[in-house]
């Protein structure tokens, strides 16, 4: 595993928010985005620091514009290190990237990790660090690039928040990987005009710990998954309903063949619910997984054997009528793929990353516009190292 991979899933594992500077690629000359296959292209190769560097997390899609984050980059601004640069906001219409904001520091937020939401016009989204105690935060921003933080995270209501905000009701609901009163991560919900109300507070034992995967709503429950906890601590799946009543433990992860420590949440399709986890299954190297609402559990899929992927830190992503998904290493060049697999576990790999100019460790859920996939890798494009990509790939 190359440094910079490694180092992102050490920073997941570990909970640590802040990326040494001395341990980013060094910044290279920028290269043009170049097809390498006839289904895949790369659209874009992040290579100045003050455009934004280390996309993570999932590209929102407006009428074929296309909005994204990135953890570092973009103005160096007051509490954002160590490292380079609070991160930025871009947009990106297939042609052409530009940044769209760029975050100073505690008082707008800083260090975005999760993707963007849009509620009526308007887009949402976390900071790990910033806010009035540089404890994270939630904010909104204007598609004419207008940002206000509306919710700053003071430590007992949650700390670090690195998934997508989901909405119900027009209301918003998350989590963070620390804080609470159990220190090891909150599901919350916080208005559109900044009031927040904790739902539940991880003590890090049997209900779960350390929340990564955006929350999703079937039927006015919301369902997630912890990376950590649990009655092994390898992760769970849990519900809890949107007034923070109801909340219980779906599914305990085991760690052995039936998965261990999902960092995505889940995805429902067809009256399942379907994610991944990034260690565990037969070669302990990751699985895909199918749960029914009432909790039973079947893995579709264990990763690391013929070269078809290893360390899935994505969710399933559904198009035309079949799942997608990639994972972070393995393939070739154990630069990470791109897979499809059936509902019964027929797994595919459709592409394998290379590093140099398609990128490499893709992170986030791919996003599907008809039919089409695009997504974003967190190193790789430019030269041995590079600063993340964008992509598309036609199935």
């Amino acid at each position: 595993m190359r440094s910079g991979g490694l180092l992102l899933s050490v920073i997941i594992l570990v909970g640590c928010s802040r990326m040494p500077a001395s341990s980013l690629p060094a910044t290279s000359q920028t290269s043009q985005p170049t097809p390498s296959s006839s289904n895949f292209q790369t659209l874009h190769i992040f290579s100045k620091l003050q455009n934004g560097i280390v996309p993570v997390g999932t590209l929102l899609d407006l009428s074929g514009r296309f909005y994204g984050t990135t953890n570092f980059g973009g103005d160096a601004g007051k509490g954002c290190t160590p490292g380079p640069g609070c991160g930025t906001i871009f947009d990106f219409n297939s042609v052409k990237q530009k940044v769209f904001y760029r975050f100073t520091g505690p008082a707008s937020g800083a260090r975005p990790y999760a993707g963007l939401i849009d509620v009526n016009g308007t887009l949402y989204g976390t900071t790990q660090i910033g806010g009035h105690k540089n404890l994270g935060a939630v904010f909104a921003i204007t598609t004419s690039g207008s940002e206000k933080m509306i919710y700053s995270f003071s430590g007992k209501d949650g700390n670090d928040p690195r998934a997508n905000l989901t909405s119900v009701n027009d209301a918003l609901y998350g989590t963070t990987y620390y804080g609470g009163k159990g220190g090891t991560g909150t599901v919350f919900a916080v208005s559109t005009s900044g009031a927040e109300k904790v739902l539940h507070s991880f003590k890090g034992g049997a209900d779960g710990a350390l929340p990564l995967g955006a929350l999703i709503d079937v039927n006015n429950v919301l369902y997630g998954t912890t990376s950590s906890g649990g009655t092994s601590n390898d992760g769970t799946v849990f519900e809890i309903s949107p007034t923070g009543a109801g909340y219980s433990v779906l599914y305990n992860f085991k760690g052995g063949t039936d998965g261990a420590y999902p960092f995505a949440g889940l995805t429902a399709w067809k009256g399942a619910l379907y994610g991944t986890t990034q260690q565990g299954g037969e070669h302990n190297k990751g699985t895909v997984f199918v749960i029914t609402t009432a909790g039973s559990e079947r893995v579709l899929h264990s990763f690391g054997g013929k070269m078809d992927g290893t360390k899935p830190f994505a969710g399933i992503t559904p198009a035309k009528g079949k799942l997608y998904g990639t994972t972070a290493y393995g393939g070739s060049k154990n630069d990470g793929t791109i897979y499809t697999i059936t509902p019964s576990g027929a797994e595919q790999v459709l592409h394998d990353f290379t590093g140099a100019p398609n990128g490499r460790v893709p992170y986030a859920n791919l996003t599907a516009v008809r039919g089409i996939l695009y997504g974003t890798t967190v190193w790789g494009g430019v030269g041995g190292a590079g600063l993340g990509t964008v992509f598309k790939f036609t199935p």
